[in-house]
């Protein structure tokens, strides 16, 4: 397995670290940490790309952009050392693993997408929120863009405080779309603990007549049938993601409930204690979802109280 693990010295970036131990890792595999100064460093006069534009300038405008120019490296440098500070967390946790650390300068949503476009990782590991945190109900920013565009799955961590070591619980949303059966092979392919539990959890939103139809038998009998018949073919498609998660030795079962997917999983989550959710990239929605801000994903990425993981294939 591969990691991508962006890392800003933030405290949010060292709970997604300290969480990995938490998420089913194998014993061996390969991590890349990365951090990026959110600057702008042009190439000196004489590199590659930097000779071919000369402007002339006052000695009081150099000065200053000599000065700028400096001060940007050494957050470049802090960066390198964030990243090895890292890897050395990283290192303890994980001992038996590969891990590199990077540095580099730009946008940071940018380069931590590009530089996994190079990678090509299994995971991707943020934290909720950077070093400008704001509150458990919003995301950060640079996390929402890798969410909503990283071609692999992302991992948004969040550390548990525990006073006891507590068996695993893991939430999957699941409607039975393509995204929610890869959030079920995600979780029976990992290395999880003996007596790890898994809840399916699937959301209908409730078809409700109108207040003339809700006097009306035949209409009160067909939006029950809708009901009935949703749940039940809700029920077959999960039998065979039971069945997956059975051969795993992993404890689960299916729970649906009548709600908003975006507010409910979040809820079910946060009362079950579970340790992490699992949602597809496309689940509940459309495939045009994978860019809107309100997609199912992004806003359990940026409400539930634990980690949670957009699988994508």
């Amino acid at each position: 397995m591969k990691l991508l693990i962006s890392y800003d010295g933030s405290a949010c970036a060292d709970a997604a670290i300290d969480d990995l131990p938490r998420a089913g890792l194998p014993e061996i595999g390969e991590a890349v940490v990365l951090s990026v100064a959110e600057v702008w460093l042009p190439p000196p006069n004489g590199e590659p790309g930097g000779a071919s534009i000369r402007v002339h300038l006052d000695s009081d405008t150099e000065e200053t952009m000599k000065r700028h120019y400096e001060a940007n490296k050494l957050k470049v440098a802090e960066a390198e050392s964030l990243a090895i500070a890292a890897k050395q967390r990283l290192a303890n946790l994980l001992p038996k693993w590969e891990i590199s650390a990077e540095a580099t300068y730009g946008s940071p949503a940018w380069e931590i997408l590009s530089r996994a476009d190079d990678l090509n990782p299994d995971l991707i590991v943020v934290g909720s929120q950077g070093r400008s945190a704001i509150g458990r109900f919003f995301l950060g920013s640079i996390s929402q863009k890798v969410v909503t565009e990283a071609r692999c799955s992302v991992r948004i961590g969040r550390g548990r405080v525990e006073v006891e070591p507590l068996a695993l619980r893991l939430v999957v949303g699941f409607d039975g779309s393509a995204g929610a059966f890869a959030s079920v092979n995600a979780v029976a392919a990992r290395n999880w603990p003996a007596e790890t539990e898994v809840r399916l959890v699937a959301v209908t939103e409730s078809v409700t007549p109108s207040t003339l139809g809700s006097f009306i038998p035949p209409v009160v009998d067909f939006v029950d049938q809708v009901h009935t018949s949703e749940r039940k073919l809700i029920e077959n498609m999960a039998v065979k993601a039971l069945e997956e998660l059975k051969l795993k030795d992993i404890d689960s079962g299916l729970y649906i409930y009548d709600g908003n997917p975006k507010h409910t999983l979040v809820k079910e989550a946060e009362n079950w204690g579970a340790d992490c959710i699992f949602v597809g990239a496309n689940a509940f929605g459309s495939r045009l979802e994978r860019f809107l801000l309100g997609s199912t994903s992004a806003a359990v990425g940026a409400r539930a109280h634990c980690s949670v993981e957009v699988v994508r294939t």
